[in-house]
């Protein structure tokens, strides 16, 4: 049996294919359009997942949508009409753009893959969620805890799964939303909205909460777990372009400035971004505040998330979590509801905002409305699109572009050398990810126990702020030796960069380019069943410096997509100061 879920319409548009319950394909539509979180209808990756199994759209039994449209629109047309006529432009938004296509999607699957009315299904969004964590874990009894902006109605929901079954029992419903909460201090401190989120969570180790006061005057917390927040600081839910208004600037101040470059005492200026200006003091105490501003918001998200998994474990009593939505991707507040909380096991599947829906969606409809057995547990996310040795071979003649073949083995031992004497490699294997992290297939790799290596690759690659850290892969086996961690092979979200835990004290002056400032590193643990030749990659590394330990980070330049294909592996490797290129069995060296 084929299903193919679908998402798209908000941010990070996706499809995913299941067959027989097991995930065949997944992808994000960016990753084949290159559009940055294109929420078009995903058509290029509902290709490739087809493509991929081998099937034409005749072939699915059902595809299923990550939620439900005239719930949706029926959400933005009662909110719009409750704040007319500030809202006015919201309500002409919604007219113009859901009376199109939006909200008769059923009809657009129809007309595009050319299926029947009867093949096609729908699911709900914090369902969707809960689906794409609970069907992709190995419990088969857990909470489930679905936390993000906004879905038709819900921003939060709790329930539980047993076996094939998988009910939401209570939710917070918009315009009290932990997410947008979030998303309006990201436009605060200068970042895009529902992409910037990471950096404020990267941002916040180099400030101190010194304002959780003020935080705390916009969100009411109740000891249940629920809360509200003081519609009179924000205009999101009236307003197109702003998630904030004058109320809220006057107990936070001016709005930082994103085309000021972000520094602090701490960070230093780097030297990417040009000669140091005249008045870099002042610049560097400005920013402290912000730094603080984002500590702040960070630790009230944490506390808040910690009293909801608190209530959720009291009225469940179930040992494990499922986490999902897209603030399960703040890995900052996951490892704390793992170490503070009672749940004893937590899962979050590596694609957890909205491109996650496609495949929750998917697996709802399988296992809770059809009520097929689970046999997958979703372990690495390499779903993406593969090029083959030909391919590559064949990109690099047509373009007369000289590159080395090697062996397995030479292709491993002359990537250690060059990474051991400081050079930077782009590294391009299999199928692409599924999610927002590279994992070892479509990563930029450098060695970690280089202090300057953080700045050189951000000075020859990424151009993107200081503050912004990079991760640390290492073998499971090796990872309690560098992190504060028991039973590694457990944490699942340490498979997909999801959790940020402390390194050992011993350990840091040996990583210093993965460390965060406050001792921390957000771990990639590899499994060598999972990624043989990433994980004999980082043993031979360990083997021949010591310490078995790279730096990781995507293989994208600021604001473009993961790569895909060998083109854009070449192209992003000639537009940056990337010493060295791996495509395959194929390597590339700059002269």
């Amino acid at each position: 049996m084929n299903l193919l879920g679908i998402s798209c319409y908000f941010h990070d548009a996706a499809a995913a294919l299941v067959r027989d319950g097991k995930v065949v394909a997944a992808a994000e539509e960016e990753r084949f359009s290159r559009i940055k979180h294109d929420y078009g209808f995903p058509q290029r990756a509902i290709d490739f997942c087809l493509s991929h199994a081998r099937i034409d759209a005749g072939e699915l039994d059902y595809v299923v949508f990550f939620e439900k449209p005239f719930l949706k629109f029926e959400r933005l047309l009662l909110s719009s009409m409750q704040t007319f006529p500030r809202s006015h432009a919201v309500f002409r938004e919604a007219m113009v753009g859901w009376l199109g296509d939006k909200l008769w999607i059923k009809h657009l699957i129809q007309r595009r893959l050319n299926l029947p009315a009867s093949k096609i299904l729908f699911s709900e969004h914090h369902l969707s969620h809960a689906g794409s964590a609970f069907f992709c874990s190995p419990f088969d009894e857990a909470a489930v805890l679905t936390i993000d902006g906004v879905g038709e109605w819900a921003t939060a929901a709790y329930g539980v799964g047993r076996n094939t079954s998988l009910r939401l029992l209570r939710e917070i419903r918009y315009p009290h939303s932990l997410g947008l909460l979030y998303s309006a201090f990201t436009a605060f401190l200068g970042f895009e909205v529902n992409e910037g989120e990471y950096k404020v969570m990267g941002m916040a180790p180099f400030g101190q909460p010194r304002y959780l006061d003020k935080v705390q005057k916009l969100i009411h917390l109740a000891n249940d777990g629920s809360f509200q927040l003081d519609l009179d600081y924000f205009c999101f839910h009236h307003s197109i372009s702003r998630t904030f208004n004058q109320k809220f600037e006057s107990l936070f101040g001016k709005p930082r400035d994103p085309e000021e470059p972000f520094f602090t005492e701490t960070t230093g200026f780097p030297s990417y971004l040009g000669n140091q200006p005249s008045n870099a003091n002042g610049l560097a105490e400005r920013n402290q505040y912000y730094a603080d501003v984002a500590a702040s918001i960070q630790k009230v998200t944490e506390e808040v998330l910690l009293k909801m998994a608190r209530r959720v474990h009291d009225e469940t009593g179930l040992e494990k979590l499922c986490l999902a939505g897209g603030v399960a991707l703040n890995s900052v507040a996951n490892a704390r509801i793992f170490q503070e909380t009672p749940f004893q096991e937590i899962y979050i599947q590596p694609a957890a905002g909205d491109g996650g829906g496609a495949l929750g969606a998917a697996l709802y409809a399988y296992h809770a409305v059809l009520g097929k057995p689970r046999n997958f547990v979703m372990d690495h996310a390499y779903w993406g699109q593969e090029h083959s040795s030909r391919e590559i071979a064949q990109f690099l003649s047509g373009n007369g572009i000289k590159a080395s073949r090697l062996s397995r083995p030479q292709l491993v031992e002359q990537t250690v050398g060059l990474l051991e004497k400081g050079k930077v490699v782009g590294w391009v294997q299999g199928r692409f990810e599924w999610g927002p992290r590279a994992l070892g297939n479509r990563s930029i790799l450098a060695d970690p126990r280089r202090a300057n290596m953080k700045d050189i690759v951000n000075t020859k690659i990424k151009f993107r702020e200081p503050f912004r850290p990079f991760a640390p892969s290492i073998p499971v086996e090796n990872v309690s030796e560098y992190f504060e961690v028991k039973n590694p092979r457990s944490l699942y979200p340490c498979r997909f960069m999801l959790f940020v835990l402390d390194i050992r004290g011993e350990r840091r002056p040996c990583i210093p380019a993965v460390t965060h400032v406050d001792g921390t590193g957000r771990l990639q643990a590899v499994h060598e069943d999972t990624n043989p030749l990433y994980h004999q990659l980082i043993r031979s590394f360990g083997q021949a410096t010591g310490t078995p330990v790279l730096l990781n980070t995507s293989f994208n330049l600021k604001g473009e997509p993961i790569c895909n294909t060998p083109q854009e592996a070449y192209q992003t490797f000639q537009r940056s100061d990337m010493d060295v290129l791996v495509l395959g069995d194929w390597m590339i060296e700059k002269p």
